[in-house]
């Protein structure tokens, strides 16, 4: 079955690019949408370090309404439209006493993860963090979900989120990871190594790839030098149910397995400016191709975000 073709009951949201169920609200105020952007000290600190952490994006009850959903991708429910994921690993690390859980593709499948890629307050602030004092045009890569579950979740390598899309160029991609449960150093949580986004190789390219399935937890220290070695000091998001993280395509970061008592439960939307292109004539995701050279739109890659659209005076600009 082609990407885009599912069967005639089957709703295939990526043909849909505008919210289409209950997540949110439509924002039509100007002074709302202005509430969403981000204060100068929070771009200064997600330019010093690479990462920006406990921004509030959901509410309890939002959450809840995504958790909802999350049942297709834990076995506790099957959807019929499985096939249109790009990815779908019930245990990535293949390891049982260290299960996680790893998907991309989702917001096909349902009207949450679907809605949840237009959140304005997670695509006003990536505006801002794409192009630091200037708003962009934004546009959808692709979603993620990782999930851990009590006393045996497994981690997430250390890795940079661009040593997996060179596949796209230029660099211009950023990372929004939502919290659904609590997240702690017990339960495997979210963390970062401040500055490490300038961590390059070869003229700005991102560190190799060590585990393609993120199981190594420590393997990326094989390939760092002795000052990234030096500077290697992990710092715990510690981020509360409904708060996300924005971090730079180069921000190493890794999450450390779930021996808690409780799931660990999260949703990972990738973005990147209006203008990136494909940089391979092989596929960006499963079934979809994109000649190299030609510019990232269309069905799977929706525009989000466009501040001449929306209701900005010229100073938020």
């Amino acid at each position: 079955m082609d990407a885009g073709e599912c069967s005639p009951s089957l709703q295939d949201y990526s043909m849909v690019h505008r919210p289409v169920g209950d997540l949110f609200a439509p924002v039509t105020d100007v002074d709302e949408w202005q509430s969403f952007m981000l204060s100068p000290s929070q771009i200064e600190q997600f330019q010093r370090d690479g990462f920006l952490l406990n921004v509030p994006v959901l509410t309890p009850d939002q959450c809840d309404k995504i958790l909802a959903d999350y049942k297709y991708f834990l076995g506790e429910e099957k959807h019929p439209g499985m096939e249109m994921l790009y990815e779908y690993h019930s245990n990535q690390s293949g390891d049982p006493d260290n299960v996680l859980m790893h998907a991309l593709g989702h917001w096909r499948l349902t009207k949450h993860f679907h809605d949840l890629v237009f959140l304005p307050n997670v695509v006003v602030p990536v505006s801002q963090l794409l192009d630091p004092g200037r708003m962009s045009s934004v546009r959808f890569w692709h979603d993620q979900l990782f999930a851990k579950p009590p006393f045996h979740g497994g981690n997430v390598a250390w890795h940079q989120d661009y040593s997996y899309w060179t596949r796209t160029t230029p660099m211009a991609h950023l990372t929004v990871h939502i919290a659904l449960d609590d997240q702690t150093e017990e339960n495997g949580g979210l963390h970062y190594i401040p500055g490490s986004h300038r961590w390059t190789r070869d003229d700005g390219k991102p560190l190799p790839v060590t585990d393609f399935n993120f199981k190594d937890m420590e393997s990326i220290k094989t390939i760092l030098t002795e000052e990234e070695k030096a500077g290697f000091r992990p710092v715990c998001g510690n981020l509360r149910k409904g708060e996300a993280s924005f971090h730079h395509a180069l921000a190493v970061h890794g999450s450390y397995g779930n021996r808690s008592d409780k799931p660990r439960r999260a949703a990972v939307l990738n973005y990147f400016k209006d203008g990136v292109r494909s940089n391979t004539d092989g596929e960006i995701l499963k079934d979809i191709c994109v000649p190299k050279g030609s510019k990232m739109d269309g069905q799977f890659f929706p525009l989000v975000f466009d501040p001449e659209c929306m209701p900005f005076n010229e100073a938020s600009k």
